[in-house]
Order: structure tokens, then sequence, then C-alpha cells
């Protein structure tokens, strides 16, 4: 199947300093690709993949699982190790499980880590059904465009696969066995008013991290998908803070002229 328009990855050779951008389950690099180009225009190098079984049809993610998913921004960190000095993960939701599982197994290979809304568990009933439903019903409600922003939507999934949902449970699981290992410097911007991860799942993560170097910041006008919401301006300034703080010289003067997929118009 094609990619949905929008749904493309996203890349752009920068400076010395690499930025990895992990989207949510469901979505794709649609949700973070204003956060891309902001930090692109910056001198950064940044690359936000998509992530297998996403930004297609729902059917084709019912036959991946976390595996896949980690898989691929593993390679992607690797790759970005080869030609910047320092990297830093960041993610949105399951793409916050993600980066925070890079940063337990890279250990000093990542500089920082920067979390929204980084999801750690699934709750309520449907994840104890889980193993059994997932036989019986295909798929259910989709959870994207959880934004209070008017006109502001998230390109995802309207569906959710249950297939990739029992493996995303394991996922969680694993990485919130993992997050002890986590040491690197973190930034977490969170949403009081987040309907689909609650916020017990940030308290857990700040409370197992072994990260001494941390920052919580509240993003009081937005719900979950907070990238595409009214804090957006924030959550992108703060991160270019957090990793100019860590990797001096690393953050330039806005550039201009970059092209869709991050490399520059012309170039």
């Amino acid at each position: 199947m094609p990619v949905l328009p929008g749904a493309e990855p996203f890349r752009h050779e920068g400076g010395e300093a690499g930025v990895l951008l992990c989207h949510g389950f469901t979505g794709s690099p649609q949700s973070l690709r204003p956060w891309a180009r902001y930090l692109a225009e910056r001198g950064l190098t940044v690359t936000l993949p998509l992530l297998p079984g996403h930004g297609t049809r729902w059917q084709d993610m019912q036959v991946t699982g976390w595996q896949d998913w980690y898989a691929e921004v593993d390679r992607e960190l690797r790759a970005l190790r080869e030609r910047c000095a320092r990297v830093f993960v960041a993610g949105l939701s399951m793409g916050g499980a993600l980066a925070l599982r890079l940063a337990a197994k890279h250990g000093d290979a990542v500089a920082g880590v920067v979390v929204v809304n980084p999801a750690n568990r699934m709750h309520g009933v449907a994840q104890h059904a889980l193993p059994v439903l997932r036989h019986l019903v295909p798929a259910t409600k989709g959870i994207a465009s959880d934004i209070a922003k008017p006109l502001s939507t998230e390109l995802g999934y309207d569906r959710v696969p249950l297939h990739s949902a029992h493996s995303l449970r394991a996922f969680f699981r694993l990485a919130d066995g993992d997050l002890p290992q986590v040491t690197q410097p973190l930034l977490l911007l969170r949403s009081p008013q987040d309907h689909v991860v609650p916020p017990a799942d940030s308290a857990r993560i700040l409370g197992r991290v072994s990260s001494t170097d941390v920052t919580e910041i509240l993003l009081e006008q937005s719900y979950h998908v907070a990238t595409l919401d009214h804090d957006a301006d924030r959550i992108f300034a703060e991160s270019v803070a957090f990793i100019g703080r860590l990797a001096p010289g690393s953050v330039k003067e806005p550039e201009s002229g970059l092209g869709e997929e991050g490399t520059a118009a012309g170039g």
C-alpha cells in the first residue's frame, strides 16, 4: 500500500548534533513533522522515520509488532551515531516509550531524552481481555487526534488493530523494566488533560528512571497530541533549549528554504 500523503518520513542533514524523533502508536510522522522542521531549521541533523505498519492502512499494522517498531528506531539511532557527535532521542506517546528504551539500551551513545505524553502501560479492562479478544475482533475504535486546538488533526488510523495492541502491551512491560537503566538528562512534557495516556504513566516514568537531570513541564492548553496543539511552540522551544544546554554550539539561527523532506531547497 502507498504511504498516505503527509505520513512520509522526514530527514535533514544538519550539524554534528542529531535528533531521532519517534511517532506514536497508529500515528505517523505527520504528528511530529512541525517539530522535526523546527529542529532542522536550527541546524540540527534530524531523522523522523515511519514505523512499520503505520501510515498506510490499519490492516497493514495488524501483522507488525513492537519488535518491528523498535528495530526501525534502533537502526535509525545507529545511523545517526555514525554521522553525529552527539545524539538525542525524542518521542510522543508510544514514541516516548521507544525513546526511553533506546536510551536504556544505548547508554552513553544517547546524550539526552525528550518525551511528550509518554505511554508506559495499558489501562482498564481492555488490556486484560486483549489476549483473547484479538482472536475474535480484528480492531477497535481509534485513538488518533486527541487535540484541543480547533481544525488541527492527526493523520492516524481510525481503528486500533488488536494484534498490534497486544504486542504493544508486551512492549510496555519490557520498557518499564528498562527504565532504571535510563541515566541521561530527561525532559518530560505532559498534558494534564490527556484522553489517551493518564498522568500515572509520566509519574511512573519519573519515579523509575535513574536520571538526575530531570525537567517536567506541564502543557496546560493541550491534549494528547500536544505536538499539533496549542503548546506545540513551547515543546519545540524547550527541546531546543534542552539540546543547546547539553550540546553547546549545536543550535544555530533558523535556516530558511528547507524542502519538504528536510533538504535545502535547490540543494
